[in-house]
């Protein structure tokens, strides 16, 4: 065992009160035999995920319900569907599909067999001319638009969860949005799809011989279909019941009308499809019509005096052609005050108001102004009212404003999401209503819920009579069971006697409104969807208890518990939002499977077999391989960092020496720098096979998590900073101390390294920075800030701090630092460590990332001569938290006529030198963008900090470098761009 190995006992939780719907012992080892032994066979170790750790890690997405799978299958293509099918059927076992686990209703959780559809199945390829999109069903609509986009084209259904939402879900559920309505929506965009059938037949819908091909393979399947559309043609009283039933927005049941729409089994077939929820088939691949992307905006936040005069002004917008009209009521607007970004004052809106958030895109400037003269003659003519100094009851075509807007409109699930109770879990309910009976609706709904006791508030994409709300209970126990199972049952009843309105109007039945299926469609069209279930599922093998349900409790049985977790953690929603950014996502775990890994820890009693099995796992699974990057706070609705809980739990294992030994580094750190710099110097010398070697026996005999192993193809080591002289200097440079440690890529000729590339570009543009002397030894803190040592973090925090503040001269000049992360630590994370006086002094400070100081002081002054023809760039996540971003964009369009960010581009979990730590974290991170960036050839590679341009070398075997070393080489004074073409700064 290593000398310094961590102390997994150290994350062990306190005993608590075991819940009742703990993991049972009886899966404390797993998948049990035969099972695991049986589908290894059929698909390969790889494929099967047995661990109790991954049995957790499925179990949770974000619906209300929990249930363990008994094995996870990572499926690679539809033969591994076909063949799970198979055997499912042969051994009388049911399968679930899942990818993005966010649906709302339990729809991708199952008991037996769960299978991955989304690791192995993304890809989008939109047409020639962006009009179609041959689109694979684990990719995120996000993923899919931003291929369009270079097409100026869209997707129809645009759901709130777009980030994580995958298209397979969002067929399979008929998901929309704020826009779709029941004109863009799956149905009516999805042209076609791949289908594999319970019978692991294989159907193109797309196909010439479809028809043929599917009479052929499945007769009883093709005649049955036809069958029934007859039967349900010669019912005129059932086929005006469907037609009416689906000018709502509405996703409970079968999609009947394909019956209706179609008259082909395999067209028949596409339809049922679509909202089948994972009970009739897998989606392999769909193909769907595109919609122009109006790229000009204009934005207004309505406010009105009551819920009535805001649904009234409703139609007038969606006549003006509106896509988007969205309400909030007066209680979801004070509680939204919250969320950072929204309005202080809305906290003293009166009772009653209301808000709606309309907005117009159009396809060029000419249109969007007819729009705001249209937008602006409607304001004439409504109730509005300016209760609050922040209300300006304004159109705007501002992005930034509308982000905010925005911001405030799902600011709800946010609020109420993280204050909610600790222990409670979050439902998030929709329905519809005719629009005109919008404001009745609303007012009936809000007294329900106030008169169960949960808190009442609406809000909802008005246009479409579409309303949404949040219930907060606590499963666990029974009394709150009972309260939330009496609301359902009045809601209900409600929505279908009332106002006949759809139980779901985009987020499926799912197992939640299972049980109140009948009570919407009615006896006969409820019994046509049983029989649509036999017909192609004879044997049960899909989904069971997902859509059709005949228990009447259904929708209570798998409520999850919320045990309470670390602070920091414990107001996940387990929504999922975190998960496509997260580097370990294809590897380990992703932040939503680290929190419920960690409830799951605090449901067991002490010592269960269980609970030791998920801790043992815990510390590779979840901490070690956690880059840290917290990309997951930005995409989390609740704004939870869970890599600063895997930080902090790495602290928890430190022992007291080792934390000693990482104060004395920090306190030596000039001297380990210098010491750094010779043993890269060294093990170049040595070659990579020698100095990979000894690394790794020392790797074995002191920590994995201490020692980097040394990677094939480092770079050299760093050369002598410039000298430069301190008078006339605009601004204090900073050089990272990984750019004092490592040099640029072999291959680079006749580029400047990055210190000296930033001192000859600052001269050019005649705005010269000043080297201190003294800038070895200090660092931005985040080596020890990453690894969780307090003690090294606090000493060097302070001392960078103390060192900058005598440098820019108590912060006359501002501090340019030539690494992300490095900007984002000195900026930002330093300032918890810091002293009382160290803190005043950094907020004089002015610290400026090199990229963004590039943008606004040097581009305007230089001329650009020596252009490459092409760049591909590499965001970094300490970029996406500084709003950075476009920044290096604009760098590397001004060095290369077309510059190229890859559409698959994440944290490429390098993470300073956890990639040397654990190199299959960054193999993993980067393996689409990658594939993505080697698909052709590129002049230039470009990023802005070394390390992050370290791990995209090992992941492409190209020499990224900083953009400021390529911006250098292009604005060289014209001429040939040779080597020496310019003096280098002294």
């Amino acid at each position: 065992m290593p000398l310094l190995d961590p102390d997994p006992a150290a994350l062990r939780p306190a005993a608590g009160t075991p819940a009742a719907d703990r993991v049972p012992p009886e899966l404390a080892e797993g998948t049990p035999q035969p099972l695991r032994r049986d589908l290894t066979d059929l698909l390969g170790a790889e494929q099967v995920l047995w661990r109790v750790t991954d049995l957790v890690s499925y179990a949770s997405d974000a619906s209300p319900y929990r249930f363990v799978p008994r094995v996870v299958v990572i499926a690679r293509h539809t033969a591994d569907v076909a063949a799970v099918l198979g055997y499912a059927r042969r051994h009388g076992r049911d399968v679930v599909f899942r990818a993005g686990g966010t649906s709302l209703n339990g729809q991708a959780q199952g008991e037996d067999i769960l299978v991955d559809v989304r690791r192995h199945w993304a890809g989008a390829t939109p047409s020639a001319d962006g009009t179609r999109l041959r689109v694979l069903p684990g990719t995120t609509v996000q993923r899919a638009n931003a291929a369009l986009a270079r097409h100026g084209r869209v997707l129809g259904p645009d759901p709130a969860s777009a980030i994580a939402a995958t298209l397979g879900g969002v067929v399979a559920n008929n998901a929309s949005g704020m826009t779709a309505g029941t004109t863009r929506n799956s149905y009516r965009t999805a042209t076609s799809m791949t289908i594999v059938l319970p019978s692991g037949t294989v159907v193109d819908t797309a196909a010439p011989d479809a028809d043929t091909a599917l009479a052929a393979a499945e007769p009883d399947l093709a005649a049955g279909l036809l069958a029934l559309r007859q039967e349900i043609l010669a019912d005129a009283a059932l086929t005006d019941r469907i037609r009416a039933k689906h000018q709502l927005k509405n996703t409970n049941g079968y999609r009947l009308d394909a019956f209706l729409d179609s008259d082909s089994p395999a067209a028949i077939l596409r339809g049922l499809m679509v909202g089948s929820q994972g009970t009739l088939g897998f989606l392999a691949e769909i193909v769907m019509d595109t919609l122009p992307l109006h790229r000009h905006v204009l934005a207004g936040l309505l406010f009105f005096p009551s819920l009535a005069a805001a649904a009234a002004a409703v139609p007038h917008f969606t006549a003006a052609g509106a896509p988007a009209v969205e309400l909030m009521d007066g209680n979801t607007l004070r509680a939204s005050v919250a969320v950072d970004g929204v309005p202080a004052d809305w906290a003293e809106l009166p009772t009653g108001t209301t808000a709606l958030l309309v907005e117009f895109r159009a396809p060029d400037e000419a249109a969007a102004e007819a729009a705001r003269t249209t937008a602006e003659q409607l304001l004439g003519d409504l109730e509005l009212i300016a209760p609050v100094a922040s209300v300006t009851n304004a159109f705007t075509a501002d992005p930034a404003v509308i982000a905010g807007y925005w911001k405030a409109r799902k600011a709800f699930v946010t609020a109420v999401g993280g204050a909610r109770p600790p222990g409670t879990t979050l439902i998030t309910e929709d329905f519809a209503v005719p629009p005109e009976r919008l404001s009745e609706a609303c007012e009936a709904l809000l007294e329900l819920q106030e008169r169960h006791g949960f808190d009442a508030a609406v809000a909802g994409h008005a246009a479409h009579g579409n309303l949404h709300f949040l219930l907060a209970f606590d499963a666990a126990d029974p009394a709150d069971v009972d309260r939330y199972a009496a609301f359902m049952a009045e809601f209900c009843e409600l929505t279908v006697e009332r106002f006949d309105g759809s139980l779901k109007a985009e987020h499926a039945t799912g197992r939640n409104i299972a049980p109140f299926l009948e009570l919407e469609w009615g006896e006969r069209a409820t019994a046509l969807m049983w029989r649509i279930k036999r017909l192609i599922d004879p044997t049960g093998v899909l989904a069971p208890r997902v859509m059709l349900d005949r228990d009447p409790r259904a929708h209570l049985r798998g409520l999850k518990s919320i045990p309470a977790v670390e602070a920091e953690a414990d107001p996940c929603i387990e929504c999922g939002f975190c998960e496509p950014v997260c580097p370990s996502r294809d590897l380990t775990t992703t932040p939503r499977q680290r929190i419920v890994l960690r409830r799951e820890m605090m449901r067991q009693p002490a010592g269960s077999e269980v609970g030791e099995n998920l801790l043992a796992d815990y510390g590779y699974a979840a901490v070690d391989t956690c880059a840290g990057d917290s990309s997951c706070r930005v995409a989390c609705p609740v704004g939870i960092d869970t890599g600063a809980m895997m930080k902090e739990f790495r602290s928890r294992r430190h022992s007291d020496r080792q934390e000693r030994a990482a104060t004395a580094a920090a306190r030596r750190f000039a001297v380990l720098e210098r010491a750094a710099r010779l043993a890269v110097t060294a093990a170049a010398t040595a070659g990579d096979t020698v100095s990979g070697k000894a690394t790794a026996l020392a790797r074995r005999a002191v920590s994995h998590e201490l020692v980097p192993q040394w990677l094939p193809g480092m770079p050299p080591a760093a050369g002598p900073l410039p000298r430069t002289p301190r008078e006339g200097a605009t601004a204090v440079y900073y050089p990272a101390c990984v750019n004092r440690i490592f040099g640029e890529p072999e291959g680079l000729t006749g580029s400047l390294p990055l210190p000296r590339a930033v001192v000859a570009l600052a001269l050019r543009a005649d705005r010269p920075v000043w080297v201190p002397e003294d800038v070895a030894g200090t660092c931005c803190a985040t080596i020890w800030h990453s690894k969780g040592y307090e003690g090294g973090n606090t000493l060097m925090a302070n001392r960078v701090v103390e060192a900058a503040w005598r440098w820019t001269d108590h912060g006359r000049l501002p501090l340019v630092v030539d690494a992300s992360s490095c900007t984002l630590g000195l900026a930002e994370e330093v300032v918890p460590y810091l002293t009382e006086a160290n803190r005043e002094r950094h907020a004089r400070l002015t610290v400026l990332d090199s990229l963004q100081w590039a943008v606004d002081q040097l581009l305007p002054r230089l001329a650009v001569n020596h252009p490459v023809a092409s760049a591909v760039v590499h965001p970094t996540c300490s970029m996406q938290h500084l709003g950075d971003e476009e920044a290096l964009r604009r760098v590397a369009e001004a060095c290369a006529g077309e510059a190229v960010v890859p559409l698959d581009a994440t944290c490429c979990g390098f993470a300073g030198d956890r990639g040397m730590l654990h190199e299959e974290l960054t193999a993993s991170a980067t393996a689409r963008e990658a594939a993505e960036v080697t698909a052709r050839p590129f002049d230039a590679h470009l990023s802005a900090n070394r390390m992050c341009e370290i791990g995209m070398e090992q992941a492409t075997g190209r020499p990224y470098h900083s953009a400021l070393i390529a911006l250098e080489r292009a604005t060289r004074p014209a001429g040939p761009a040779a080597p020496g073409a310019e003096p280098e700064p002294s």
